[in-house]
């Protein structure tokens, strides 16, 4: 498929348009917080304290004075950093596992694939919980564990594709005419894994966040003051009756942020499909 024919067929449905903009959003706010925040998410006022929606505080303060809206705004760095990190790490390792598995078989699947199953038979938020908190906590702590925990999903699925892949006769053909593993792998099986990888990395992108933003509200994710989302739900839930908005606005940012991404990821699995010929 061309590049232009995948746009068209990707934001034909204005859903995926909203969502898109919501991810550009997210990054825009990520990479410019510092410009477009109004006030210091970090400076303490309490004479500020509590304060309702506004126009000099659109989304009100907490209970130390600090503008809600700044921290949603920086809040949206460490969410955007742990979930690409998070991904990059169980991608790259995931990916590789996985190609080696499904491409050789053997021992080495048998192996690789009973620790798969082992992995992913945990939920991937007490996985992640366990990882982390046996490294440490902080941000660091969190990156390395939400990616140890994503690493199985990543290379069950190359894994499968791969599989797939290295039955077709143009495969069959390289190794008869004598191409080396490292260059099958590199120019025809890896290529024809790229969609399915891209479906997964975005939905997984919302999924990091969701698990990012748990482990925070329980006290186990960022360390404050840094902002992040769930334990602004958290702080806020002790005045969801005095003033709601201090745990309904993070929580409301990380549902549409996590349904963009799903709904992105189901946008790309559609374009990049050549079996799709009517969108609902």
């Amino acid at each position: 498929m061309k590049i232009q024919e995948i746009m068209r067929t990707l934001f034909i449905r204005k859903i995926i348009i909203v969502s898109f903009a919501v991810i550009l959003l997210l990054l825009i706010c990520a990479l410019f917080a510092p410009l477009l925040s109004p006030y210091d998410p970090y400076k303490i006022d309490l004479t500020q304290r509590l304060q309702g929606i506004s126009a000099k505080h659109l989304l009100g303060t907490d209970q130390f004075g600090r503008d809600t809206l700044s921290r949603i705004m920086f809040g949206t760095r460490s969410s955007l950093l742990i979930a690409v990190v998070a991904i990059l790490i169980a991608g790259s390792i995931g990916c590789t596992l996985g190609i080696f598995a499904g491409y050789f078989g053997g021992i080495i699947d048998t192996i690789l694939s009973r620790f798969t199953d082992a992995m992913l038979s945990i939920p991937p938020i007490l996985l992640a919980m366990a990882v982390g908190t046996a490294i440490g906590g902080g941000l660091k702590s969190i990156m390395i564990g939400l990616g140890i925990t994503l690493i199985p999903a990543y290379l069950r699925m190359m894994r499968g594709q791969v599989i797939a892949v290295r039955k077709s006769d143009y495969i069959t053909a390289q190794k008869v005419v004598g191409s080396s593993e490292a260059r099958i792998i590199l120019k025809h099986l890896i290529p024809n894994t790229i969609s399915p990888l891209l479906v997964m990395i975005t939905m997984n992108l919302g999924m990091a966040i969701m698990v990012e933003s748990t482990l925070s509200f329980l006290g186990l994710g960022v360390e404050p003051p840094t902002a992040a989302w769930g334990s602004m739900v958290s702080d806020g839930a002790s005045y969801l009756f005095t003033n709601p908005v201090q745990a309904i606005a993070p929580g409301a940012a990380i549902m549409v942020v996590v349904l963009s991404f799903n709904l992105f990821g189901d946008g790309i699995r559609d374009a990049l499909d050549p079996h799709v010929k009517n969108l609902a």
